[in-house]
């Protein structure tokens, strides 16, 4: 067995942990990342791709931006579409704002290929992680690699290690404070290297459920449909899904959907949670620890950035000034905006959705709202400007 000390263990090697890493290392504060997968599996994970300008200023911030400044594109506006129509919000004239398209696969690469350079370890295949004494004055981690079992010593503990980690599940279950809600369908994704149907993303409703046009570069695509949570990916050959997208897509899109191999396909539920006890100790949670929404509006690696910003500026004036004050506060700061993320995907989850139980009624309630967002500069305002992103 061996001992290590640090003043920062962060579990977990998604964007907020690199994040939270590099913006530490910055200002000469010690960390280290613990990561229980492969460093290959992290890299090749597919998520997000539509970046607020938190994230874009954090990798400004960090000089890590080169590449992305280079490859990423800079959207304007995005659509919502009901059937034939079609609205287009246009972002930039309504907020000054504008969002970028960068895969969440590209931005982890361009953080991990930078941690050697800024001496930033990051420990892949770290197995057995388990968190100890997070409410005394000397936390630990606890891991194992290559067979060898090893304790970090540290001042504190950033739990960023997703939903399914072990952080949230060192604080005990009688302070857990927990919201959920949990949607009946799930969203069906294929990436693809083929040309985006249309310059901006859509986001369509109709007769046959939602559906998701976006891209990732102007080569390589991104579509989701809705689908029962009892399908299963053996049900969606690519034919199947490529006929689905052309229903949905063609009689709305500039270019039409152009079909091509899948790159990748799968299908992942829709949920709607937040942990408020981000706090425990000397344990912080961020990202999706702390909390998860649903795809619609792209807000998750963007909380988790937003998480990592107050977290980083709390940990730095701990470190530099004595200053407890923002460590104390860094709950209620993230959960302010995490609570306003929630509302607007939720809100958009309701809109853009065929839910099994609707009836009549509801479906027209949905035909309203879009037809007075086609006709209300003050609404296209609103949903701009939480598209955007909302202050930090």
């Amino acid at each position: 067995m061996s001992t290590r000390r640090t003043q920062v263990a962060i579990i977990g090697s998604g964007p907020a942990g690199l994040l939270l890493g590099h913006l530490l290392k910055a200002e000469g504060i010690d960390c280290v990342l613990l990561e229980r997968a492969s460093r290959e599996h992290v890299e090749s994970r597919i998520r997000a791709g539509v970046l607020e300008t938190v994230t874009t200023d954090l990798m400004h911030r960090l000089g890590l931006d080169e590449r992305m400044n280079r490859e990423a594109m800079v959207e304007d506006g995005f659509n919502l579409a009901d059937g034939d129509q079609m609205v287009r919000i246009d972002i930039k004239a309504l907020t000054g704002k504008t969002v970028v398209v960068y895969g969440q696969t590209e931005l982890t690469r361009d953080l991990i290929v930078a941690a050697p350079q800024r001496e930033l370890e990051i420990v892949f295949e770290a197995a057995d992680l388990a968190l100890h004494g997070v409410d005394s004055a000397h936390p630990k981690v606890t891991y194992t690699k290559d067979g060898v079992p090893v304790t970090l010593e540290c001042d504190f503990i950033a739990g960023c290690d997703g939903f399914h980690g072990p952080s949230r599940r060192a604080i005990p279950a009688h302070l857990a404070r927990e919201y959920m809600h949990e949607y009946p369908f799930g969203w069906l994704g294929i990436l693809a290297d083929v040309p985006p149907c249309h310059d901006e993303l859509i986001y369509a409703n109709g007769p046959r459920g939602f559906a998701l046009a976006s891209m990732r570069s102007p080569t390589r695509s991104r579509y989701y449909i809705q689908v029962p949570l009892t399908e299963r990916l053996e049900d969606w050959p690519e034919d199947r899904l490529w006929d689905e997208l052309e229903l949905r897509f063609n009689g709305i899109s500039q270019h039409g959907v152009t079909r091509g191999p899948a790159l990748e396909m799968s299908i992942a539920p829709l949920r709607s949670y937040v942990f408020e006890t981000m706090h425990y100790g000397r344990l912080f949670l961020a990202g999706d620890a702390a909390h998860i929404v649903p795809p619609t509006g792209a807000k998750g690696l963007n909380l988790a950035a937003s998480d990592v910003l107050y977290l980083s500026d709390a940990i730095i004036a701990h470190y530099r000034r004595k200053d407890e004050t923002a460590l104390l506060g860094y709950r209620d700061r993230a959960l302010a905006r995490i609570w306003k993320s929630e509302r607007f995907s939720w809100s958009l989850t309701k809109l853009m959705h065929s839910f099994p139980d609707q009836n009549a009624f509801e479906r027209q309630m949905q035909v309203a709202e879009m037809d007075y967002l086609s006709r209300s500069p003050a609404m296209q305002t609103a949903i701009a400007e939480n598209y955007v992103g909302l202050p930090v």
